[in-house]
């Protein structure tokens, strides 16, 4: 989609609809809102009259014009209760808007900023918030349907101001949140394809693409790497699969300054996860394509970070493979000796993701990685706590949790900390090696972060788990049904954020 920033009377601004806005219990609509009412003698006056509009978050109201202006329709959107509009609300009636106009279809619209005038919202902030819900709310994946080029498509969005002062900020906001919804869009895209297509391999080869596109380091551990440097709890997880394992490894160099240190990101990369010989069935299987989202969601960070240019120093870390199910498959019982040269007794073969985890954490530390962040959708337990509304956060450094929790609440990512007391740690000790790879069921998603918070060593680090928020079940404001795109935005903030603190 093009999107243009010009100054302008949206009055005057000829399109296939404007879009305009009115907050909830106002009868008499100023601004750009006031000046669309007056040239369409009080039309949009009279509908507040007769109640068909209430200004409600998200309501939609469609005027034609009948020539009276050179746009042919207005569409007025709620804003809601003005003490409770933030740029979440912007994100959400964005989506909202221009998914109706696509559905009645309407290729191409203007609109005012949405808060950036009595909602009293930065322009900047606004119109980020605002091109974040509209190409985040368009989001649709249908590359694999035949007819997905007949279906209607929103080409360009105007974006109309008529104060001049104001047209830089605007054009800033524009383009921080094209770069952050491509992507969003991006993970979605990985996450959302069927397993015999999102390999490891192929995962590696996106990689490949976004690094070399963004001007980024790249190197991609393959199998016979790994074990020279020990990694077996990754080959463990890998050896039931002819899926070949990668370990992706990106490097963003924006600070060259004497003394900087590097963040790590890592994601989980499991691309197909049956279980392993501890089988999950039929219904749990589903989905488990997505497996991979907290790699999709470390690399679409890292793309969206090279471009914003931050001054900061990034690695991130793919491990990636299957967890398949064969005669060489890894059993019960079996004990693996990770990089770190910690041993490891499979409990259950379905606990894979804090495995490849374990390695990856000691493989960024022999890197000189200062602080670690690691996404993955690691247990069904965090559902069962949290549902689908927030991250779980676990960590052993307070104020680098609070980085990430504050991160999150910017961007409108809902996350939760957990305890991670050391009671729990009793729960996975092992008779016969260093640890075991569950801790049971109580306590699920406490004691797979601490497993894995094993290898952190005295590094900061936080853990979050997105398993139950990498996909949604049905479309909700700016989110479609499938995969969500979590927590891309909240890493790529806490990326700026960082930077922003060394200045």
């Amino acid at each position: 989609m093009e999107i243009t920033v010009g100054v302008g009377n949206i009055v005057e601004h000829k399109s296939k609809a404007i879009v305009v806005n009115l907050f909830e219990g106002v009868t008499n609509p100023g601004g750009s809102t006031g000046a669309v009412d007056k040239s369409l003698n009080g039309a949009i006056s009279l509908l507040i009259k007769d109640k068909e509009i209430k200004g409600k978050l998200n309501e939609i109201t469609l005027v034609h014009t009948l020539g009276k202006i050179d746009s042919d329709r207005v569409v007025v959107v709620g804003l809601g209760k003005q003490p409770e509009f933030d740029t979440e609300s912007i994100r959400k009636v964005s989506a909202t808007v221009a998914r109706y106009l696509q559905r009645i279809g309407i290729s191409e619209f203007s609109s005012i900023v949405h808060g950036a005038g009595i909602g009293q919202i930065d322009e900047k902030d606004a119109a980020q918030a605002m091109v974040e819900g509209t190409l985040q709310g368009l989001y649709r994946f249908d590359k694999y349907k035949s007819d997905r080029d007949k279906k209607p498509s929103i080409k360009r969005l105007n974006i109309v101001e008529l104060d001049k002062t104001k047209i830089q900020n605007i054009q800033q906001g524009v383009k921080t949140g094209t770069i952050i919804s491509d992507a969003v869009n991006l993970c979605r895209d990985l996450v959302n394809e069927p397993a015999n297509k999102m390999t490891p391999t192929r995962l590696a080869e996106v990689a490949l693409e976004v690094a070399v596109q963004n001007g980024m380091d790249i190197s991609v551990l393959d199998k016979a790497e790994m074990k020279k440097l020990g990694m077996g709890a990754i080959l463990g997880v890998a050896q039931g699969s002819d899926e070949e394992p990668k370990l992706i490894v990106i490097n963003y160099n924006g600070d060259n300054s004497e003394g900087s240190q590097t963040i790590g990101f890592l994601g989980k990369g499991i691309t197909f996860d049956t279980g392993g010989l501890d089988l999950k069935n039929a219904a749990g299987m589903r989905g488990m394509n997505g497996d991979m989202a907290g790699g999709a969601a470390v690399l679409a960070a890292v793309q969206a970070i090279a471009r914003l240019k931050p001054s900061l120093n990034l690695m991130i870390v793919i491990p990636a493979t299957e967890n398949g199910i064969d005669g060489k498959a890894q059993r019960p019982g079996d004990v693996v000796k990770t990089m770190s040269g910690k041993t490891i007794e499979i409990d259950n073969t379905d606990a894979e993701g804090r495995l490849v985890l374990a390695d990856a954490l000691s493989y960024v530390q022999s890197q000189g990685v200062s602080r670690i962040v690691d996404v993955a959708t690691l247990t069904g337990a965090i559902s069962t706590s949290l549902g689908n509304v927030r991250m779980g956060v676990f960590g052993n450094d307070q104020n680098w949790i609070d980085a990430f929790i504050s991160s999150s609440e910017k961007v409108g990512e809902k996350a939760w900390q957990f305890p991670m007391d050391e009671e729990y740690k009793k729960q996975y000790k092992s008779d016969i090696a260093d640890i075991k790879n569950t801790g049971g069921r109580n306590g699920g998603s406490i004691t797979g972060a601490q497993i894995i918070g094993e290898f952190a060593g005295d590094t900061s680090w936080v853990h979050i788990d997105i398993a139950g928020v990498s996909r949604s079940e049905s479309l909700t404001g700016y989110t479609p049904k499938g995969a969500t795109g979590v927590p891309v935005r909240t890493l790529v903030q806490m990326a700026m954020a960082l930077s922003n603190d060394s200045n």
